[in-house]
């Protein structure tokens, strides 16, 4: 659902899905070929959210600030289940791992990781390919060129979902049986085993 607050409306652009399980709330600004999952909360009432081109925030996120606070997700960071930014920046084609909590004024250099259940204290700043876990977190290596390698096409499956949701996606009632013509499981990696080539 997209909420309007205090005279902002959430501006989104038409190549981007955002499932309508999702609160997009007030300031927010969201580029294109983004994919926003069901049970993500964007909440752009007391600051500004920016989501630029090619991100995507996955299922259960939440997106907050203190008051004042502009939130800035750049283009292609890609952040895991259940993530939590609050009031951070974070760089150009981060992976944000999942149920990982990033603070307040956080700032993360481009193409850094955060592992899974990482908790970034406010104020940090991380450099650039920074791979970065625990609690309280800290950088424990830099980001290798394989690593980013392998994380920009997992988020090239996430840029490609916006499309292949409206194009497949429909609100259905269960069926009773298994149907003789149901498509085969390999069908389902068909953008992934393309992405590999």
């Amino acid at each position: 659902m997209i909420y309007s607050f205090k005279g902002f409306t959430p501006v989104i652009h038409e190549s981007s899905f955002i499932h309508p399980q999702a609160a997009v709330t007030g300031n927010v600004i969201i580029g294109k070929n983004v994919y926003i999952g069901p049970g993500a909360a964007i909440r752009g009432d007391w600051g500004a959210i920016i989501i630029e081109d090619g991100c995507n925030v996955q299922e259960n996120c939440t997106i907050h600030m203190f008051p004042g606070t502009t939130v800035l997700l750049k283009e292609n960071a890609h952040i895991g289940h259940g993530a939590v930014i609050h009031g951070a920046t974070i760089g150009k084609n981060c992976l944000i791992g999942m149920n990982s909590v990033i603070m307040d004024n956080v700032i993360l250099g481009d193409e850094s990781i955060v592992g899974a259940l990482t908790m970034i204290k406010a104020d940090e700043i991380f450099e650039k390919r920074s791979l970065i876990v625990g609690n309280p977190a800290k950088k424990i290596k830099d980001v290798s060129d394989d690593m980013i390698s392998w994380k920009t096409k997992g988020t090239q499956l996430y840029q490609s979902l916006p499309e292949e949701m409206k194009k497949y996606w429909m609100e259905s009632i269960p069926l009773r049986e298994i149907p003789e013509n149901r498509p085969s499981q390999e069908s389902l990696y068909q953008t992934w085993n393309e992405l590999k080539k």
